[in-house]
């Protein structure tokens, strides 16, 4: 059951582009049904808090270009719990503005923060594992990170290495972090998939709303003096208008850096839901179901012969008919139609700039 005191945080201010021609910067990636489920990312990670948050205690802190994109897709979360930036700061002041914000209402606040744009496969054990982390934050100052098993050396996650020698007393899964690390190179993630102690970063994190402000007060002063001075417009008519202000004043940082990589009290709960943060086609084609010659293809009208390896993503009405293809993107959004080889994909961002 969801307590009342449980609070889910999404970070839904990304322009990332990585899926054009579907995503742009003026509806990226998390706004997109990139599964062809009919539900956006947003909205999935939304749905799968059902049962553990109750919507009033669901926040959204997102640009404030993405309002409107917000406001539709969720009309299920309070208008007041839609937080916008006026420009992007990193994770950091993102958390730190939430964080005051939901203290101001409910001291006691448990809270859950996750993106907004990553794919859960096994989402009962995923809710097992988010309640278990839960319990295990309201009955401590500890803040907690959910590592995921890797399944190969994958060099775009960071890694976080833990300690195994010992399980905390108060929950047998969860262990402290020994270390943070950056996204390694290809031999240096050869090295950390042989051992047992290294898991990926997926940048979901558990934590009380007393534990993150004091950890805020004690590493990230600049930015904490910020949104503590503010609790007393929290709520009222000026609180957009003194945000729009201030906000900018704060420093570029990820909470990895201001916070996770200098606090005590860290600790990850290794976990193996069938996580991906979905950031290339190339991971996109691992995800979705795919027939025979090993296509994927998502859209309500499209047939393939004589292709094989391939990610076909054509949302619209047109018939789509793909012949001859071997390891290629084909993608199709309004006026842009992009084919593109898989392996090639990296070099998307240059061509949605011309």
């Amino acid at each position: 059951m969801a307590s009342n005191h449980n609070h889910l945080v999404i970070m839904a201010g990304g322009i990332g582009s990585r899926f054009w021609p579907m995503s742009t910067t003026d509806y990226p990636k998390q706004f997109i049904d990139v599964m062809g489920c009919g539900r956006s990312f947003i909205q999935l990670t939304y749905d799968r808090f059902y049962g553990i948050v109750p919507p009033e205690n669901v926040w959204i802190v997102t640009s404030a270009a993405y309002e409107d994109i917000v406001r539709s897709q969720l009309p299920e979360v309070p208008q007041q719990n839609i937080l916008l930036e006026p420009c992007r700061r990193n994770t950091a002041p993102c958390i730190a503005y939430v964080a005051w914000r939901i203290k101001a209402i409910d001291k006691e606040a448990n809270i859950v923060v996750t993106p907004s744009d990553h794919f859960i496969i096994n989402q009962k054990h995923f809710q097992e594992v988010i309640i278990q982390a839960m319990k295990f934050t309201s009955q401590s100052d500890a803040i907690v990170t959910l590592g995921m098993k890797p399944t190969r050396p994958e060099t775009g996650y960071g890694y976080i290495q833990a300690d195994l020698s010992a399980a905390s007393l108060k929950n047998k899964n969860v262990y402290r972090v020994d270390s943070f690390k950056e996204k390694p190179d290809l031999e240096t993630a050869k090295e950390y998939i042989r051992q047992d102690d290294f898991f990926w970063n997926s940048g979901i994190f558990i934590w009380s709303v007393s534990t993150i402000v004091n950890a805020l007060r004690v590493y990230a002063p600049e930015i904490n003096q910020i949104f503590e001075e503010l609790l007393p417009i929290y709520g009222t008519d000026k609180e957009q208008e003194i945000i729009n202000q201030r906000f900018p004043e704060c420093p570029n940082i990820s909470v990895d850096y201001a916070i996770l990589e200098k606090a005590e009290e860290i600790f990850v709960y290794p976990a193996d839901f069938g996580w991906s943060d979905v950031g290339t086609w190339g991971s996109l084609i691992q995800l979705l179901d795919k027939d025979k010659n090993g296509n994927a293809a998502v859209g309500p009208d499209i047939s393939l012969y004589e292709t094989s390896n391939c990610i076909i993503h054509t949302m619209g009405e047109k018939k789509v008919v793909v012949q001859g293809l071997q390891n290629c993107i084909v993608a199709e959004n309004n006026d842009t139609l992009l084919i593109c080889r898989l392996d090639q994909e990296q070099r998307i961002k240059q061509f949605s700039a011309e």
